[in-house]
């Protein structure tokens, strides 16, 4: 299976009832092996083809820590100390499940992939206190307005955060939207591709209306060393709400953070079967741009989807790139009374 590359991956389905081994990632810099295309390791179970199913990975469950469907909902304020906002962020190296079976070498905030999703509200101030305790080098950036020192590059302010070396970030909250972290090491993508991002909300002052609020980081994995992704997924593992579809009540307002965190494409996508979303770029006006059933956002762009769903039933939303949609990015909105 030398060269096999993700476009043929789909094809390749005959070959994906073996027991699963596991992938393991290069160091960041590192050459593939001669003659590797990774047929014989995890990405080759993992193509859906010809069906909304994905025979290389039917059944089981991953086995990390931190769960899919509990990150939706899951918002890390952090605390309050002396007027200041503070959160604790540690990366560590991290082997990790994208799928049953799947394994994956990636670098981590706080030992999850996408890291927490760091909420704080316009005008506070903020305090990042990062630990790196992995065996790589590694920083912080988060998009928002900051000093030069407080901005995570190489070569600025502390550069570069050694291994176990720690800083603190400080910042104030603006604007208020909905922003993003990863670390800005070189190589760069591979830092990102790794794993080492999350989302950064920042709510108005006056909050925005009530609504079930859900998560959604939008990312793949490169499980061959080849630059290109074999799996796509939504907070990271592939159909992980497919198999256990998103709990909304009919009626009632969703709002969706949007984060396109997907290294080597240079686009992503989100799109909604039988119902239309106020859609809101970045998340910093108030106002929606417009009302559609399909966003396109380049890398690191995000934005604010609003929806009701006015019936009951399993309603399917995925990337509109098929070939994404079949490596992965796809789930179901089941809506009850």
């Amino acid at each position: 299976m030398a060269g096999l590359s993700r476009r043929n991956f789909v094809c390749r389905l005959p070959f994906v009832a073996a027991a699963v081994p596991a992938a393991v990632n290069l160091p960041v810099g590192a050459s593939k092996p001669a003659g590797h295309g990774g047929g014989d390791g995890a990405a080759a179970n993992t193509a859906a083809h010809g069906s909304q199913a994905h025979a290389g990975i039917v059944g089981g469950k991953v086995k990390n820590d931190f769960d899919p469907t509990e990150i939706l909902r899951d918002y890390d304020t952090g605390r309050v100390i002396n007027g200041v906002r503070e959160w604790e962020i540690v990366a560590e190296d991290k082997e990790i499940e994208v799928a049953p079976g799947v394994k994956y070498a990636a670098w981590t905030y706080n030992g999850r992939v996408p890291g927490p999703t760091l909420r704080a509200t316009e005008g506070e101030k903020l305090r990042v206190r990062f630990t790196n305790a992995s065996s790589h080098p590694h920083t912080m950036h988060f998009h928002g307005i900051h000093t030069d020192v407080n901005d995570g590059i190489p070569n600025i302010g502390p550069g570069n955060i050694e291994p176990g070396e720690s800083y603190d970030y400080e910042f104030g909250a603006e604007p208020f939207g909905l922003h993003l972290y990863h670390c800005h090491t070189r190589p760069l993508a591979d830092h990102i591709a790794k794993g080492l991002y999350g989302a950064f909300i920042i709510d108005p002052k006056k909050g925005r209306p009530k609504a079930d609020e859900l998560l959604m980081v939008m990312n793949g994995f490169d499980t061959n060393f080849d630059r290109t992704n074999e799996i796509y997924a939504v907070n990271t593992v592939a159909f992980a709400y497919e198999r256990e579809p998103i709990r909304v009540k009919r009626g009632e307002q969703v709002r969706i953070y949007l984060v396109n965190a997907l290294e080597f494409d240079l686009l992503n996508s989100f799109h909604i079967h039988a119902n239309f979303f106020d859609y809101y770029p970045t998340g910093t006006s108030l106002e929606p741009t417009e009302l559609t059933d399909t966003v396109i956002q380049g890398q690191g762009q995000r934005g604010i989807l609003e929806l009701r769903f006015p019936f009951t039933g399993k309603y399917m939303f995925h990337a509109h790139v098929s070939e994404f949609a079949e490596l992965g990015w796809m789930g179901f909105f089941d809506v009850v009374d």
